[in-house]
């Protein structure tokens, strides 16, 4: 028999001793997964005894992490924009610093009562997409991905948050299947050149889909065709929204003017102060 206090210390201790950048933070969010308990109760009730069955069972848990295993493939779940979304190797893991492109897209788009058609490409686990269709009631969502195993998580996700009517899953290479114009293209595009692939953290590399990372040597093979193929499948005067990389804003900058027919270019920093979301207009 052991607490939970004592599970605790003990579990970031064994995380610490992994490697784990935040041992403490990454024991909670396993044990309240595990126990399928919440934080005010994991806090209040540091003394409840676990059963040995229950020590046992997360013991795996403890060790898939010390491998160096992201907690949310642990969990099965990572939560974006207050929503909690499953996540498996198939998918990339949703990130804060996305919820800059949804902003983005929001504060353009947020106050409009019209019926968008918005394609998301390279949907992963469907955040983006799923997101849009909850903030904006009236749009219909294309959410394309070249892996099968990504739109069955996708699509998970979409009966899980009550917006699956709304949204179309499509298998293909980003516009190959999505047919029609669109207000908004949106898109978290891979954007890691090839060569820094060795200096990502290895929960990254060891884990997380590559294909859904990298994007050839300059690291932005995958913005360069929706640039290109964008300017076909934008209604006139609709946007296009992409994420992109550190040190990128030059190259995407000059893709959108080298293309013609886009306007209105515009970055957005996240709250690091990164460049983070490049934007335009297709011209009317």
């Amino acid at each position: 028999m052991m607490d939970i206090r004592t599970l605790l210390h003990q579990t970031a201790r064994a995380l610490a001793a992994g490697g784990s950048p935040s041992p403490r933070l990454d024991a909670e969010v396993l044990l309240m997964n595990f126990l399928k308990i919440d934080r005010l109760q994991l806090c209040t009730h540091p003394e409840r005894e676990l059963s040995e069955e229950e020590c046992a069972g997360f013991s795996p848990w403890v060790d898939r992490r010390r491998r160096g295993e992201p907690v949310a493939y642990i969990t099965g779940g990572k939560e974006f924009w207050s929503l909690l979304f499953e996540v498996n190797r198939d998918v990339l893991i949703p990130r804060p610093e996305t919820e800059c492109l949804v902003e983005e897209v929001l504060k353009h788009y947020g106050g409009k009562g019209s019926r968008l058609r918005i394609i998301d490409i390279g949907t992963g686990s469907g955040a983006i997409g799923l997101v849009l269709a909850v903030e904006l009631p009236e749009a219909d969502i294309v959410a394309t991905d070249i892996s099968p195993k990504a739109l069955a998580v996708a699509r998970r996700n979409a009966q899980r948050h009550g917006v699956a009517g709304r949204m179309e899953f499509m298998e293909g290479n980003l516009f190959a299947s999505g047919s029609g114009e669109f207000d908004i293209i949106v898109s978290n595009p891979p954007y890691i050149p090839d060569q820094l692939f060795p200096l990502l953290p290895e929960g990254i590399r060891a884990f997380e889909p590559r294909e859904a990372l990298l994007a050839g040597p300059d690291g932005i093979a995958f913005h360069r065709s929706i640039i290109r193929e964008g300017a076909l499948c934008l209604k006139p005067g609709g946007r296009i929204f992409l994420e992109i990389g550190e040190g990128q804003k030059g190259l995407v900058d000059s893709l959108f003017r080298k293309e013609g027919g886009y306007t209105d270019i515009c970055f957005r920093q996240d709250y690091g102060g990164m460049e983070r979301v490049a934007t335009a207009r297709r011209a009317v």
